[in-house]
C-alpha cells in the first residue's frame, strides 16, 4: 500500500485551521500524492499574475461589478479557463495545478481560482456549496449577485437556481431557500473537492488513492461518521480486516439510527473471522 496520509505541510495547515489559511494553497497541497515534486510557490504566482493581469485593465473608479466583468474577461476570453464538460470525471479537473495548466475543469475547481484571483483584486467573493453545483456570490451592499466560473462566470438567476436543484431533487421546480446560498467556509471547500475525488477514486477502484482522500477528509472533519464508514469500505477492499472494523464501529456508535446499519452490523462477523484467519 502505498503511502496513504496527508502530506506534513497539509497537515500543519489544517491543524492550524482556526486562525485560517490560504485555500489555493491548501488544494494544492492535496495534489501532492500525484505530484510529489509539485512547485506550489510557483501555481500561487500564477494567481498573483492572474490578477495583476486583470489590474491592468481596471481604471481605479472601478466598481464591483466592472471588476467582475474584467475578471471574467481575463479568466475566460483572454486566458481561455473553461468548464470541462467532455470528461467531467477526470480526476485532474478537481487538482488545482492541472486546472491552472490544462485551463479547464469542474465547477468546485473553477471557483476555487475565480475565489483565488477575484480576492486578490479586491472582491467580496465567496464560495455557495450548491447541491450538485458548487457557485460564488458577490456581495453588492445589501443584494447579492450568483455567478458560474463554470459557465464563464455568467450571472445566474433565481430560475437557472431553480433548475439547477431539480436537477439534483427532481419533482416540481423548487424553491431555493437562503441557506443553500450561505457561505461555504474553506473547510467546506476542501471537503467538497475531497468528497468528488473520493468518488472518482472510488468508481475507478483506485483503493489506494481513495483511502489518501478520505484520510485528508479525516484530518478536516475528525470522526465523520460517513467518512468513517467510506474508509471502512476502503479498508475492507484492500484488506486491512482489522482496521476496516474499528472504522465500522466507531461509524455505528457515532450513528446508530443511520439507514444502512444493519447492513454494517452484518459485516462485523464477516470481518472478525477475516481478520482472525490473518493471525
Amino acid at each position: 500500500m502505498q503511502n496513504v496520509l496527508p502530506p506534513e505541510r497539509l497537515r500543519q495547515l489544517l491543524a492550524d485551521k482556526a486562525r485560517g489559511f490560504d485555500l489555493a494553497e491548501a488544494v494544492l497541497l492535496l495534489s501532492q500524492k500525484d505530484y510529489p515534486e509539485l512547485d506550489i510557490p510557483y501555481y500561487l504566482r500564477r494567481l498573483d499574475a492572474l490578477a495583476a493581469q486583470a489590474r491592468e485593465r481596471l481604471p481605479s473608479s472601478a466598481g464591483e461589478l466592472e471588476r467582475v466583468a474584467v475578471l471574467n474577461r481575463v479568466l475566460f476570453d483572454e486566458e481561455g479557463f473553461r468548464g470541462n464538460a467532455e470528461d467531467y470525471y477526470d480526476p485532474r479537473n478537481s487538482y488545482l495545478n492541472e486546472v491552472l495548466d490544462r485551463k479547464c475543469g469542474i465547477p468546485i475547481s473553477l471557483s476555487i481560482i475565480y475565489l483565488a484571483v477575484g480576492q486578490r483584486l479586491g472582491l467580496s467573493l465567496e464560495g455557495i456549496s450548491f447541491p450538485g453545483h458548487f457557485l460564488v456570490k458577490l456581495a453588492t451592499g445589501s443584494s447579492m449577485v450568483v455567478l458560474d466560473p463554470f459557465v464563464r462566470g455568467q450571472v445566474v438567476s433565481e430560475v437557472e437556481l431553480r433548475l439547477l436543484l431539480q436537477t439534483v431533487q427532481g419533482g416540481d421546480l423548487p424553491l431555493v431557500t437562503a441557506d443553500l446560498l450561505a457561505s461555504a467556509s474553506k473547510i467546506d471547500i476542501l471537503v467538497r473537492v475531497l468528497r468528488n475525488l473520493r468518488g472518482i477514486y472510488w468508481h475507478q477502484q483506485d483503493f489506494d488513492r481513495a483511502l489518501y482522500v478520505v484520510n485528508c477528509i479525516l484530518a478536516l472533519v475528525p470522526d465523520n461518521a460517513e467518512t468513517l464508514r467510506d474508509r471502512g469500505r476502503i479498508y475492507e477492499r484492500l484488506e486491512c480486516f482489522r482496521a476496516a472494523l474499528e472504522d465500522f464501529r466507531r461509524y455505528l456508535e457515532l450513528d446508530p439510527g443511520a439507514a444502512d446499519h444493519r447492513d454494517v452490523r452484518a459485516r462485523l462477523p464477516v470481518l472478525l473471522q477475516a481478520a482472525a484467519r490473518l493471525n
